[in-house]
């Protein structure tokens, strides 16, 4: 099958790990609800997971190609017991290399890293989506200037991954305002989330997300939505629609999937 590209929210530092202080003890738990059901909800489960984290910027786009990634904890001021958390699925250095084929082959320039470890946009969601630790993960950087254009070219650059069994995962936030967490953004949030679900389907549209309503409201600095970019381009021309959606600590945050499921080309 070939695989839908989605990006996904990944809370708020080790929030799912912790007992939560900062709002509702349960602020949190439809997310957790979500990422738990994610694989299931696939076609078929992957053979891969690639992982576009807003937590990561290189020069270039870089891809981690380590076999056995350590653990950044990069997050400040949770619990003690939450910087000893564990992640130990394995990475692959095979599939590190066919991204970076597909890269070339797209005139994209692209290094590889093979000491980084994975950052908290990787292993926090993915310790919910894929409990067991099993499936390998690679992480892909963002390109430091973060273009959406470059970020879009990037995706369809690697579109064919999706028919080789590899989820192209974006981890991010639609909505990533550090101090705009309270009543007073629930309707600017809920407005440019309108806009983001519309906007999924079109990527030139996508790409001017700035303009949007509230837009620089939403990201002050964009890094946690560009990951978004990548999925749309990897499944560009495709359907594209909101699979989660929920108020959280005042401010709607959603999910989106790109692509319908398909049989692969042979």
């Amino acid at each position: 099958m070939r695989l839908p590209t989605l990006f996904i929210p990944h809370g708020a530092g080790p929030c799912f790990f912790m007992e939560w202080t900062r709002g509702p003890a349960d602020a949190w738990a439809r997310t957790e609800t979500f990422l738990r059901g994610l694989v299931a909800g696939l076609p078929e489960r992957p053979k891969a997971i690639l992982v576009v984290s807003g937590h990561w910027e290189a020069p270039v786009f870089t891809v981690g190609s380590g076999e056995r990634p350590g653990l950044i904890f990069d997050y400040y001021g949770f619990p003690e017991h939450t910087y000893r958390l564990t992640f130990d699925a394995p990475g692959s250095p095979a599939l590190a290399e066919r991204v970076r084929g597909l890269l070339t082959g797209a005139g994209i320039t692209s290094a590889a890293d093979r000491a980084r470890g994975w950052d908290h946009g990787v292993f926090v969601p993915l310790k919910l989506v894929t409990p067991q630790a099993d499936i390998p993960v690679v992480q892909l950087s963002l390109k430091a200037g973060l273009d959406p254009e470059e970020h879009l070219a990037a995706g369809r650059a690697l579109a064919p991954l999706r028919d080789e069994g590899v989820l192209i995962l974006g981890s991010g936030m639609s909505w990533h305002n550090m101090r705009g967490f309270s009543p007073a953004y629930t309707a600017a949030s809920a407005e440019f989330d309108a806009w983001l679900a519309k906007a999924t389907g079109n990527p030139a549209s996508l790409a001017r997300w700035a303009e949007a309503p509230n837009g620089r409201l939403a990201h002050p600095q964009e890094e946690h939505l560009i990951p978004l970019m990548v999925c749309a381009g990897a499944a560009e021309g495709e359907p594209a629609r909101a699979v989660f959606r929920d108020t959280v600590m005042d401010v709607v945050i959603s999910a989106f999937e790109f692509g319908e499921p398909q049989m692969a080309a042979a």
